[in-house]
């Protein structure tokens, strides 16, 4: 049982609050939880904020949602999705104390209710949803192994809910959750009033998507990539982001699906391909050492007889060697396509000289063949086998077997979601060439990758070697 949440003594108990084991026949009652659900929530903060304004008290209200549940439900299964909500519904409710009170929201959330208190700011807000987390990504075992997971967090103090009611609270906390999941993963967020003046998070209409490609809203962002052995930056990765002129960066997530229902995907690629050939020839005009650019191809585009010829006139447009350009495909891609004008574009392209990346590698099911039968360059490990790997010996293995695969096989590696420096320095010394991921850096607009390449160049002569263990 995990140890449960301390605070200041002025946190007195107002009440008790437990939930009930799990009753399928409840309709009040989340089913594979047991948690009331978000009308409880809603309820219990009405009460709470009519007591902070009669008595003086504080209250406050957490939405925790899991980052990449349906990722987590295709690698995993449905089954295993069930047991990591139970898990973390009984996890969340072992953190609080007796007189909170711990909801299911949603189809990946969790709703945090506190009981009132004497004094609540902000900085204690922060370490509780701080300890929230640290709880809730502990590993949970999953049949023979160990699941990790990623949570973000917004929430909001009862004193600064623009409407003093449990729907504002929840309201205002939402606006926090939808901040914390643009910098996903593991992200923490409070509410603010410039959160209220935004456009409020909403479905993504088709037509909105459409005149955001067409409009030149929705470009690339660009995360570097480096090598383990010298910390040189070896490329850059081109990632389709929507900066919305009212809402933000909105993540692809929100707005593939509606491009893809319009058909749209082609253009979309031709849009992210275009534009980061072009970044790759603005960093040769300015004398930035970029080996390569990496773009995701979508099933779509590979689909097409005619990609090939559209990639060499495009390298040919911004005199770039192909070797350069480098083609992702998704390991679902290649485990799921009996097409072979797939594989025709694949191998079209690594022949043109183009190298070529299987992206979530581990996580498709792609079998040795259909990587002998597709010209790949490189693997790409998943972040899930990723996550944890410094702490966790099952991750060491499961990543020391696909790097022993790739080298076998003559491949080179790039572990994709690393997030800590010890995740860095374990997978050098397993021997992973190449890593992306927020300890490096996170996807930036192209306009920052030059202050942001000029000053890790000027940092790799301070830093420390993290390379493999020989001998």
């Amino acid at each position: 049982m995990a140890a449960a949440l301390t605070v200041p003594v002025v946190y007195g108990l107002t009440g008790l609050f437990r939930p009930a084991p799990a009753d399928d026949a409840d309709p009040d009652r989340d089913s594979t939880t047991g948690l009331p659900l978000a009308e409880a929530l809603e309820e219990a903060l009405d009460d709470r904020l009519a007591m902070s304004l009669t008595r003086g008290r504080a209250t406050a209200c957490f939405l925790v949602a899991l980052d990449d549940l349906p990722e987590l439900a295709d690698r995993h299964g449905q089954a295993a999705v069930e047991q990591v909500l139970s898990r973390t519904s009984q996890r969340l409710r072992d953190a609080v104390r007796e007189g909170d009170i711990v909801c299911r929201t949603d189809q990946d959330g969790f709703g945090v209710g506190l009981a009132t208190v004497t004094h609540l700011d902000l900085e204690i807000a922060i370490q509780l949803a701080a300890r929230l987390q640290a709880t809730v990504e502990e590993p949970i075992a999953v049949g023979s192994g160990s699941i990790y997971v990623s949570c973000s967090i917004g929430f909001c103090l009862g004193a600064r809910a623009p409407e003093a009611t449990g729907r504002g609270l929840i309201h205002a906390a939402s606006l926090a959750l939808d901040e914390a999941r643009r910098n996903a993963p593991s992200a923490i967020r409070a509410f603010s009033r410039e959160m209220s003046r935004r456009v409020p998070a909403r479905a993504v209409g088709q037509e909105d998507v459409m005149a955001a490609l067409e409009g030149g809203q929705i470009l690339p962002f660009f995360q570097p990539q480096v090598s383990t052995d010298t910390g040189r930056v070896t490329g850059f990765e081109a990632l389709a982001r929507w900066c919305h002129p009212e809402r933000g960066v909105i993540p692809p997530d929100a707005f593939l699906e509606a491009l893809r229902a319009r058909g749209q995907m082609e253009r979309l690629g031709e849009v992210i391909l275009t534009r980061a050939l072009e970044a790759l020839a603005g960093w040769d005009r300015a004398g930035l050492t970029v080996p390569s650019v990496a773009v995701n191809f979508s099933s779509e585009e590979l689909s097409d007889p005619k990609l090939v010829d559209k990639v060499r006139w495009q390298l040919d447009r911004f005199d770039l060697a192909p070797e350069r350009l480098c083609i992702e495909v998704l390991e679902t891609v290649i485990a799921a396509s009996p097409d072979d004008s797939v594989v025709r574009s694949v191998n079209g392209l690594a022949k043109l000289g183009c190298r070529v990346d299987l992206d979530d590698f581990g996580t498709g099911h792609a079998s040795i063949s259909s990587l002998r039968r597709f010209a790949v360059h490189r693997l790409k490990i998943d972040r899930s086998f990723v996550t944890k790997v410094d702490r966790d010996p099952d991750q060491q293995r499961l990543v020391a077997a696909i790097l022993s695969l790739a080298e076998q096989m003559g491949l080179d590696s790039l572990a994709e979601g690393v997030e800590t420096r010890g995740e860095h320095a374990m997978l050098a010394q397993l021997g992973c060439g190449h890593i992306q991921g927020y300890c490096i850096a996170r996807p930036m607009p192209v306009e920052q990758t030059g202050d942001w390449l000029r000053a890790h160049a000027g940092s790799l002569a301070d830093a420390p070697a993290i390379g493999r263990k020989l001998g």
